[in-house]
Parts: C-alpha cells; sequence; structure tokens
C-alpha cells in the first residue's frame, strides 16, 4: 500500500508504552502533536489496559497525524478486571483490530503501507508476534524451570494472570503461530524494499541484557526470530516492552526502543516526556544512546 507520505520535512515516527491510563500519561498524549502535516506515527503497543482507553488514545492520535500504525503490546491483550469488555485472546485481539480499522489505523492484519517520505521508501511492516518463554535465565533448560525460578525471586508478569490466549492452549502456541504466518508476509516483500520492523517485544535478545532482572527476560520475545534482522532487508527494528528508550545497533542493525513507560520511570529522565522517536530519515549522531539514566530494567509484575 503506496501512498504519499507528504512534505519533505515530514518524519516517520514512533512511540510506544503509552499506558494512559495513568492520567499524567494521559496528559502526554493530549499534548502530543506532529511536527509536519505528512508525519506517520507507529504505536508499538500497550497503550492502555482497556478497550475504551484504547480508542480515546489512538483516536486522538489519528485526529492529528497522517497515518497511525499500530501493533499490540500485552497490556491491550490483558483481560483486566477494570474493562467491561471482556473478551479474550484472538476474539480480544480481532476485537481491537476492528475498532483501530474503524478509526483508519494500520494493523498488522492490514497491507503494510510504504512510507514515500524522507528516508524512503521503505515498507513499514506492524507485528504481532508474542513471546514463547525461550529467553530463559540461566541455568534453566524449560520454561517450567524459568516459571520455578521467576517465582522464586518474585518476578513473575501479569500476563501469567490475565493474558489468555483462547483458543490456542499455551501463549507460546500463540507465539509461534503468529511468527510462521509473519514469516510468510514478509517474505512476500518486494525484492530489495527495506522494511522497518514494529514490534511490541524487541525480535532479538541483545536489549534484555540490561534488565534489573534477567528472569523478565521470559516474557520479552523469542527466539524464533533471533536472525530476522538478517533474514529481511531491516532498515529498523521498533519495539517497547522494556521500558528502557535507547538506540542500540545489532550486527550492523538499528534497534529502537521507542517506550514513554510509566509516571515513576520517566519523571527520572532527563529528557521530557511523550516525544515520539524519529526512524525516518535517520538521524546522524553516536550509534548507542544507551540505557536512560536512572534505569535498567526494574521489571516487576505490571509489565
Amino acid at each position: 500500500m503506496v501512498e504519499p507520505s507528504g512534505d519533505g520535512a515530514a518524519q516517520l515516527l514512533a512511540i510506544s508504552d503509552l499506558h494512559v491510563g495513568h492520567d499524567e500519561n494521559r496528559a502526554l498524549v493530549e499534548a502530543m502533536r506532529p511536527s509536519s502535516e505528512g508525519d506517520w506515527l507507529i504505536v508499538a503497543g500497550d497503550v492502555a489496559e482497556t478497550v475504551e482507553d484504547v480508542r480515546w488514545a489512538l483516536a486522538t492520535l489519528t485526529d492529528r497525524f497522517r497515518r497511525v500504525i499500530w501493533t499490540p503490546g500485552n497490556h491491550e491483550l490483558w483481560a483486566h478486571p477494570s474493562d467491561p469488555v471482556t473478551l479474550r485472546g484472538v476474539a480480544r485481539y480481532e476485537h481491537l483490530v476492528a475498532l483501530c480499522r474503524a478509526l483508519g489505523v494500520t494493523t498488522p492484519e492490514d497491507p503494510y503501507p510504504v512510507w514515500t517520505g524522507p528516508g524512503g521508501p521503505v515498507a513499514v511492516a506492524p507485528l504481532f508476534l508474542g513471546y514463547d518463554y525461550s529467553f530463559l535465565p540461566p541455568g534453566c533448560a524449560t520454561k517450567e524451570q524459568g516459571l520455578a525460578y521467576a517465582r522464586g525471586t518474585g518476578v513473575v508478569c501479569t500476563d501469567e494472570y490475565v493474558l489468555h490466549p483462547d483458543p490456542y492452549p499455551t501463549r507460546e502456541a500463540w507465539c509461534r503461530a503468529r511468527v510462521a504466518a509473519t514469516e510468510r508476509r514478509l517474505g512476500e516483500l518486494p525484492d530489495g524494499m527495506p522494511v522497518v520492523l514494529a514490534n511490541h517485544y524487541p525480535l532479538h535478545r541483545h536489549p534484555t541484557d540490561v534488565l534489573w532482572y534477567p528472569e523478565f527476560a521470559m516474557w520479552c520475545g523469542t527466539t524464533l526470530t533471533d536472525d530476522w534482522h538478517r533474514r529481511f532487508p531491516v532498515a529498523a527494528v521498533v519495539y517497547g516492552h522494556l521500558h528502557i528508550p535507547r538506540t542500540t545497533h545489532h550486527e550492523g542493525v538499528r534497534f529502537e526502543e521507542v517506550s514513554v513507560g510509566y509516571p515513576r520511570e520517566w519523571r527520572k529522565r532527563s529528557e521530557p516526556p511523550g516525544r515520539p522517536r524519529r526512524i525516518l530519515p535517520m538521524e546522524v549522531g553516536p550509534g548507542d544512546r544507551g540505557a536512560a539514566p536512572g534505569l535498567g530494567g526494574g521489571r516487576g509484575g505490571t509489565r
């Protein structure tokens, strides 16, 4: 899907982990504006826990940006007790996809749009992949061992209680089905067409190396995508989830963590919160911005 991307000042931007259930984060979205009428915005998951909050945030952003591209995080998929929408698993995801389409938001189920602004043409592929517990803690060989270790440290993701994979038997089965289907779609991209891969979770384990609690990596992706940045002509990988906004490079490919995070986290940072990261045109500067001051992953059970 190719469409004009606006004037020469247009940018492909990205942000994630808006968590608009927090009033201070909701205010960040209310204040968010593009810098050009041609700007596109990738929203890489964890907008909110309730369908109504997701709808509000995406509708607000769609009114301002030329195109909004969404991929779900784990929080959107929670069967949260505060949400009157009680759908679970695939049914909940499909409900969110229908909501996005009604708003004009691009989802992982839609044709990949092609950015033709500065730095393009580049396909933008929103992905929904999940995780399969293959980022195991040291010394653990199985999911069961990893979960036992995590429970022993008290670091267990809330997904274990409120993210249901129905009708799949497990979250990892859902993940593997999504990975297989997405591989096929990426393999159908035109020869030589660069692509920005946008997923809630990092597509490689290396960004989790700075987590304060390494065991939380189990809920952060899958080794099934370890080589995607080499197999496909990737211009950049965009992700969130870790709440450690930074730029890194791995095997020559740029990985952009674009999360806002919770107020208690972004208050510690020196940069103003709620500013989308520019993905294209690529910024010229140091290759690795490093972890934000005061962070390092402090991941408890709410990510």
